[in-house]
């Protein structure tokens, strides 16, 4: 049997990329921090994911083990053995990963010379291959052959996985909820060796295109419904009950609309006006699925990333910009992000949004742009999308 080693045996790890190469055929070797996910994966050797969708399901994911993060070498011995691996473990985090992949990467080439090893980043991070490469060339010896060994995959993870009360956990903690949505788009070109034949995989040549599409359309998306729906109606707490205030779903498609006028710009080759409004449709239609329970906190949470330079509006409005457009749409959801106060289920505000209203906000927009926003005043796409705000202001 194949094994994948599953970086972050949370949401995504679990819910989909694990659930994808598990029902091919492979053995999931899952490596993660938390004593206590690591102990119950070991005992039961599966668990299952709840389909909240239309109509809904469940799928039992089986042929599965953990490894305990903080022991690095046992997850370099699995890692040297692999037949390919993933992360799911979000940007901030990955750095810890290094020293393992690393060590296991050296373990692997001693003992299989240049056996190639193929790693799905699933992290929604934009130039996340460079990033990885150069993590671990700090951390390899300087006539590694990492570029002809290893095959850092780029990915736009599209699939919506909502937070996990604590109920949920306490009920069961190896329980993952999901939407039905199941296709991984990564990059064709990165792989080293053939392809996985992995039912729900879609290769894509110009992963460009479609991380840019996931970033601008869904993300953008996504956060409009959040923060236009809060601006609507503090009180309201579900995602769905926002797309179905007509205000707030023609303001979110507006914004996409925008995003897409950018990507049929810049990606003519790849993407069609039709393709893309259809896309947006679809979006739309997963937002509002009341199954699946997502909330306005969890999709608007963490605005110093959310309007940080390369991210959903910020990047949407550079884009547009690059191409001569102005975004009002877009900007129009960039001001609703500053009054954005959404609290979780104890009424707390996420801690990274609590210093940006406490300490940032007060210091005026300026301060926004030039901190959070990290735009630039000698870029002129930045100035013109700093022009866009300050009218809005």
């Amino acid at each position: 049997m194949p094994t994948i080693v599953q970086f972050g045996a949370g949401n995504i790890g679990r819910s989909f990329v694990a659930q994808l190469f598990s029902a091919a055929g492979y053995e999931v070797v899952f490596v993660d921090v938390m004593d206590e996910l690591v102990r119950e994966l070991n005992a039961r050797g599966r668990y299952r994911v709840i389909i909240k969708d239309t109509p809904p399901g469940e799928i039992l994911v089986e042929h599965v083990r953990a490894v305990n993060g903080k022991d690095v070498a046992a997850v370099a011995e699995t890692l040297a053995e692999a037949d390919i691996a993933a992360t799911s473990v979000g940007p901030n985090a990955l750095p810890y990963l290094y020293p393992a992949i690393a060590q296991g990467l050296q373990l692997r080439y001693a003992r299989h010379g240049r056996k190639p090893l193929n790693i799905i980043l699933a992290e929604n991070l934009r130039h996340a291959p460079a990033i990885v490469r150069a993590g671990l060339a700090a951390l390899l010896p300087a006539d590694f052959p990492l570029d002809n060994m290893v095959g850092l995959v780029e990915t736009s993870i599209g699939k919506m996985v909502p937070i996990m009360t604590a109920e949920h956990r306490r009920e069961d903690l190896l329980w993952v909820f999901a939407e039905a949505y199941n296709t991984l788009i990564l990059d064709a070109a990165a792989f080293k060796g053939p392809i996985p034949q992995v039912p729900g995989l879609s290769p894509q040549q110009n992963m460009d295109a479609y991380v840019d599409r996931k970033i601008f359309i869904h993300n953008l998306g996504h956060a409009a419904v959040a923060y236009l729906g809060y601006l609507h109606d503090p009180a309201m707490v579900y995602i769905w009950q926002a797309v179905n205030v007509p205000a707030v779903r023609a303001a979110a498609a507006a914004a996409m609309g925008e995003s897409a006028r950018t990507l049929l710009a810049a990606y003519p080759e790849e993407f069609t006006p039709e393709a893309l409004d259809a896309h947006i449709a679809d979006l739309l239609r997963r937002f509002g699925n009341e199954a699946l329970g997502d909330t306005i906190f969890r999709v608007g949470r963490d605005l110093p990333r959310k309007l940080s330079r390369g991210d959903r509006i910020i990047g949407a409005l550079r884009a547009g910009a690059r191409h001569g457009f102005t975004c009002p749409a877009t900007a129009k959801v960039f001001h609703a992000a500053l009054q954005f106060r959404a609290t979780d289920e104890d009424g707390h505000l996420a801690p990274m949004d609590e210093q940006l209203i406490n300490e940032t906000l007060p210091q005026g927009l300026e301060t926004v742009l030039t901190d959070v926003c990290e735009l630039e005043m000698d870029d002129a796409a930045d100035v013109h999308v700093a022009e866009q705000l300050r009218r809005m202001g």
